[in-house]
């Protein structure tokens, strides 16, 4: 079946799929790329969908190309500020509407319409082309993307290149592409106290009031300056949650914060740093973390260049390559040792009502991906 990037992601959009769910978006795929040029295989763990697709032709010897995305969207929220219905794509003045026209159905029509016109002009390429897809990107991440990784990584499933469509771009598309991204680590901090009456307050030991010790302390540190990649280490407080009644002194309070952290440091040496201050302000406390992703960089220039080459002849921009923003799944696959390199549309409108990406934005994302294939596979 051959179709144009817009009627691709029209049907993408259609299908219903807000995290977990897939809305049968992955038998769309199978159907599109064809069981006579790609193997598939179902990955599916718990309420996640999975698929893994990769060319049948060529030796295990040749260079993998994966192109990674996922399915799932988030939901739509109010339907009454939406001003199209989110899963009726509409086209208005040469813009598409609908939940998950940026983030990433726009960026999976286009990887689609590019494989198969590039398996259609180059059938000898000297590469393989292959499809990590998941549902389950927008949730808890905890049934994609990571344990097809795993998976992979059992059977020494080779990984040179994966593409990530997730929507890189800021003002123009292909003005910004992610080379890397920061590590993300969470912690949660109980603090214990007395609850008291405030008019006792000799009977009670008030938990806020120790945990402003702790506060102010950890909010003023400089991590560390960042580096040649990264920017500094960043740490927010999130939630803060205390109190019972206005004439009760708390005797607990819950904090939580975020870690966004470059390769100056390992998630262990910000959990025993932290740990210090905890130790020197809250003798009484409980201290739990979760470590969302790991940094990483991609410093090997083949992907990155024939990106960049690829953006340069669609556009004529000189992208900028980045680390910035938040976590995503390259993360999980950057531990195979893979070149990683994220691009996709104009992120101005993702997770928001009415959420939208160009038409004419559409198609040449679809030729940028097909002139990496090109830049990669292909040997004058």
């Amino acid at each position: 079946m051959s179709l144009d990037t817009l009627s691709i992601a029209k049907n993408l959009i259609a299908r219903e799929s807000v995290t977990p769910n897939d809305g049968d978006c992955q038998a769309y795929f199978k159907e599109l790329l064809g069981e006579q040029h790609f193997q598939f295989e179902h990955m599916d763990f718990h309420d996640t969908k999975n698929l893994w697709a990769i060319e049948k032709n060529g030796s295990n010897d040749l260079p993998v190309f994966v192109f990674a995305g996922h399915t799932d969207v988030v939901p739509p929220g109010n339907l009454d500020k939406w001003n199209t219905p989110p899963f009726e794509p509409t086209v208005i003045n040469g813009v598409l509407y609908g939940r998950g026209a940026a983030d990433m159905k726009g960026s999976l029509a286009a990887m689609l319409s590019a494989t198969n016109l590039f398996i259609a002009d180059f059938p000898e390429h000297q590469g393989r082309i292959a499809f990590l897809i998941t549902s389950d990107e927008e949730g808890p991440f905890i049934n994609g993307t990571i344990r097809v990784v795993e998976e992979l990584q059992k059977r020494q499933q080779r990984i040179d290149y994966a593409l990530v469509g997730e929507p890189s771009s800021t003002n123009l598309l292909g003005d910004v592409i992610k080379i890397g991204r920061r590590g993300s680590l969470t912690g949660t901090l109980k603090i214990h106290g007395i609850q008291g009456h405030v008019a006792y307050p000799h009977l009670a030991e008030n938990a806020i009031h120790t945990a402003a010790y702790f506060l102010e302390e950890i909010t003023k540190i400089e991590w560390d300056q960042g580096n040649e990649h990264f920017p500094p280490t960043s740490l927010q407080i999130t939630s803060i949650q205390a109190g019972e009644a206005s004439n009760v002194i708390p005797g607990e309070i819950d904090i939580e914060f975020n870690f966004r952290f470059s390769t100056e440091y390992t998630p262990q040496q910000l959990k025993d740093k932290t740990q210090s201050f905890v130790d020197k302000h809250c003798k009484n406390s409980d201290l739990e973390w979760k470590i969302n992703g790991e940094p990483f960089i991609t410093e090997s220039k083949e992907l990155i260049e024939a990106t960049k080459k690829a953006i340069f002849e669609v556009t004529a921009i000189e992208t900028s390559a980045e680390t910035s923003g938040g976590t995503s799944d390259g993360r999980f696959i950057a531990k195979t040792g893979a070149q990683i390199v994220e691009l996709g549309p104009i992120n101005s409108s993702i997770h928001q009502v009415n959420e939208f990406v160009a038409v004419e934005d559409l198609e040449k994302l679809s030729q940028m991906y097909y002139l990496i294939l090109k830049n990669l596979m292909v040997r004058d």
